[in-house]
């Protein structure tokens, strides 16, 4: 990507560096723990149920206020490459979403992403980085650990600088769903659900138009010439790479389709290309389709 002239977005809190104290448990830990919980969490499941209650306080320092808005640890680290690359990506999304939002006839309210290390406190409750990405729609904010994209490369062979531009879109079209209602038009659906499966294949729906969003993001960084040769293909096997199908595979040896959460690999790329290609949110209607 492209990224050197971009804009740096301000809504970005850094909190590397400050765990939780004694009071902050994190959730999970170990490889195999990782493992579990991204196959249920990465992209976008409310992470809450991994979660404490969300009630208690933080042990430590509180966030204090940094020139250009971002709180938390040292300027050294927010002036990092990582982080760069973390506020020009969002700022594209914003600018992305302010323009369908105003065109649209309504306002975008932006997020925020927060930057943590290990473990974090959100209005969700409390989570460790094996988590994986998430968004809060309690405070309508994007967490995510750096070691995540470390994670992506090597255990989940989806490396480049796009695959992780796509991942905090697709994070970003959860906070999409939660503006316009849709996340909790699908949770009381949820609710009265036949069965597992069918609350499943809602989650599934609920993902993949969060994919096509990210792929609606996908085409205004195309047009807007920011993208390198090979772009594409990084965020797509990114989207193969953390399918239900190919994650059941690796980890337990068989597919059960009932239990998808997310989406096949192939879905996964497809609704991120319908995006990509059109540009189009309207084209994102992943629950008026019978077929996915």
């Amino acid at each position: 990507m492209r990224l050197g002239g971009a804009r740096e977005s301000g809504n970005v809190e850094d909190r590397r560096g400050m765990g939780l104290g004694r009071g902050g448990m994190a959730v999970g830990g170990g490889c195999g723990t990782l493992i579990v919980i991204i196959l249920a969490l990465v992209f976008g499941v409310d992470p809450s149920q991994f979660m404490g209650d969300g009630g208690g306080s933080v042990e430590g320092p509180a966030p204090t206020s940094r020139p250009g808005g971002a709180p938390g640890g040292g300027q050294a680290q927010q002036d990092d490459e990582s982080s760069r690359f973390i506020r020009r990506v969002l700022g594209t999304t914003e600018d992305v979403w302010n323009d369908v939002f105003r065109r649209n006839g309504s306002q975008y309210r932006e997020p925020t992403l927060v930057l943590f290390s290990q473990q974090v406190q959100s209005a969700c409750g409390r989570a460790g980085a094996s988590v994986g990405p998430f968004y809060c729609p309690a405070d309508q904010k994007v967490y995510i650990d750096l070691s995540f994209f470390q994670e992506l490369s090597s255990r989940f062979r989806a490396p480049g600088d796009f695959a992780q531009a796509y991942v905090i879109a697709h994070e970003v079209g959860h906070h999409i769903q939660n503006l316009t209602g849709t996340s909790d038009k699908v949770t009381r659906m949820q609710q009265s659900a036949r069965s597992e499966a069918q609350a499943n294949d809602l989650s599934v729906r609920l993902e993949l138009q969060a994919d096509c969003y990210a792929g609606v993001w996908g085409f205004s960084a195309k047009q807007n010439n920011i993208l390198d040769p090979g772009d594409l293909e990084e965020a797509l096997n990114a989207a193969s790479a953390i399918g239900d199908d190919r994650l059941q595979r690796e980890t337990q040896g068989r597919v059960v389709p009932d239990s998808f959460t997310h989406g096949s690999s192939a879905q996964r790329m497809r609704w991120f290309k319908l995006g990509f290609d059109s540009g189009d949110i309207r084209r994102c209607d992943t629950f008026s389709t019978r077929s996915l």
